[in-house]
């Protein structure tokens, strides 16, 4: 096989046509060029070189969205190393779950997180070198300090194309995230989906609300944006809808990539009638199901579309998406370049007609070979090359697929399935819902009974009165199987650092009452 190096894949697009002073990223209104990303990462790659790190050895970074992560990241995996981008959110048991699973040899944080570390430090069996960026820290290096003296040229380290790269931990919708692992070939692949669904060409500018420890944005926002000469826009504080909205004023970007929720908050707001909003050329949703009330609202507030798409950790890029040519609202698009799926019945027999729900198998050359450490959960997902989502599907006659939830969120009531996606669309959009979940939950005799979660505005004295109308509705819209038994008001739903609904967690705070604003009705 021809070695290659992904790091190399990835700078050299633009450093071969001429773009070398062409932005590569915009971070709080400093721009940063090709060359300059690229002087900065082989720096970086000199300085993890300096601390001993080598062929496959990790580099955990829980840094904000920033050049020195850009840098660091690109420069672990030109000396051949694997890089990994984790949750800045992260508790102490995260952080810790996260070094003795990687094993990394270098972590590399922020300022903030330095204490959160020193409590973990004292019951590691192996610490790593540890690197601060944005200040300084008692037995840890500066960041800046390190790569200062470190020279800006640096060869790519030749690696086979199926050498380990980069990991990328997965969500953690049903517990412990699992790191999937991900080789230098998969870097090839990214590109093709935002040429041909979105248009991206060189010089437009890329914006994803999403963090790049996500593989959403780190898959689009970043390995595509450079693979086309794009520029990348960062936005290193945690995202809100007021900071999202002035990073599209202050940045136009052409294009945005987010989730539901923040589409959502963005409309609730009213951020989303501000004129930058309608200056953008397109937008992109995944992470979890686009309501199509949500999208009718998003077009009518902006005049511009949202086009869903579907992807995931183990997959980097999208495997299906809408696009201007093929646009269904309520799908999750057509096959993406390059991308193959399939459905299966119970009995793992393939389905072949259009509205039958089955079980999603996904194929595309970027998806990873395994979980680390994870032998078991590997053997249940990994087909060959096909990959087992663990999300439900149908497709329509015109080639459009749908999510119908996940495989272990369904549940039967009265002896048939129950989809909490359904239940929660039937209200999405509404002005007095600010967020809502669906679950079964072990009712009377022990039986699976439907009860929704409701986080609402609306004061105390109300809630009453919009339970009784939201059952109303429903009733209009369900079978009266798939109706709530229950509405519980709570402070906030569980959800992952990618707006995920943690169901696990939503069902125990629901069967616990440990949320301090429930209230039921």
């Amino acid at each position: 096989m021809t070695p290659i190096n992904a790091s190399e894949e990835l700078l050299k697009p633009a450093l071969e046509r001429g773009f070398d002073q062409r932005p590569a990223l915009i971070v709080d209104g400093q721009t940063i060029s090709y060359a300059a990303l690229a002087s900065m990462a082989n720096r970086a790659g000199h300085a993890m070189r300096s601390l001993g790190v080598t062929h496959e050895n990790r580099v955990l970074m829980i840094l904000d969205d920033s050049a020195e992560l850009v840098a660091a990241y690109l420069g672990t995996i030109r000396i051949g190393a694997v890089a990994i981008a984790f949750n800045t959110r992260c508790s102490a048991a995260d952080l810790e779950f996260a070094i003795v699973d990687s094993r990394a040899q270098v972590l590399i944080i922020g300022a903030a997180m330095a204490p959160m570390y020193r409590t973990v430090a004292p019951r590691l069996r192996a610490r790593p070198h540890v690197v601060v960026v944005g200040g300084a820290d008692a037995g840890a290096v500066n960041f800046d300090d390190l790569i200062a003296r470190q020279s800006n040229q640096l060869d790519p380290e030749p690696m086979s194309p199926d050498d380990m790269a980069f990991w990328i931990y997965t969500s953690g919708t049903t517990g412990t995230p699992k790191a999937a692992v991900h080789a230098h070939h998969d870097v090839l692949s990214a590109g093709p989906y935002l040429a041909e669904c979105l248009g991206v060409r060189a010089g437009d500018r890329l914006f994803s609300t999403s963090r790049l420890f996500f593989a959403y944005a780190l898959g689009n926002c970043l390995f595509g944006s450079m693979r086309l000469c794009a520029t990348t826009i960062l936005h290193p504080q945690w995202p809100d809808a007021e900071s999202v909205a002035r990073i599209v004023e202050e940045t136009a970007p052409d294009i945005v990539f987010s989730v539901p929720t923040m589409y959502r908050n963005l409309i609730r707001t009213e951020h989303a009638s501000q004129p930058g909003f309608a200056k953008v050329r397109a937008y992109a949703s995944a992470g979890e199901r686009l309501p199509p009330g949500l999208a009718e609202k998003w077009e009518q507030t902006t005049g511009v579309r949202i086009f869903e798409g579907m992807g995931s950790s183990e997959t980097i890029y999208m495997v299906f998406s809408n696009s201007p040519l093929a646009y269904r609202p309520g799908s999750s698009g057509k096959l993406a370049p390059g991308a193959e799926a399939m459905i299966l019945d119970d009995q793992n027999n393939r389905i072949t007609e259009p509205g039958r729900v089955g079980a999603l198998r996904i194929r595309i050359g970027s998806t990873c070979d395994r979980y680390w450490n994870r032998r078991e959960i590997t053997r249940k997902a990994f087909f060959g090359s096909w990959l087992s989502t663990g999300d439900l599907y149908s497709f329509d006659e015109d080639g459009f697929w749908y999510q119908h939830g996940r495989a272990d969120e369904t549940f039967k009531v009265s002896g048939q399935w129950v989809s909490p996606i359904e239940i929660e669309d039937c209200i999405a959009g509404l002005p007095q819902i600010l967020d809502a979940a669906a679950v079964g939950i072990a009712g009377r005799e022990g039986l699976t009974e439907v009860m929704l979660a409701i986080v609402t505005h609306a004061p105390a004295s109300d809630r009453d009165r919009l339970a009784a109308e939201l059952r109303d509705l429903l009733r209009k819209k369900l079978a009266g199987y798939k109706c709530p038994r229950e509405i519980r008001f709570v402070d906030q739903i569980p959800r992952t650092a990618t707006g995920k609904v943690q169901r696990y967690k939503l069902r125990e705070q629901l069967s616990s009452g440990v949320n301090a604003g429930d209230q039921r009705s």
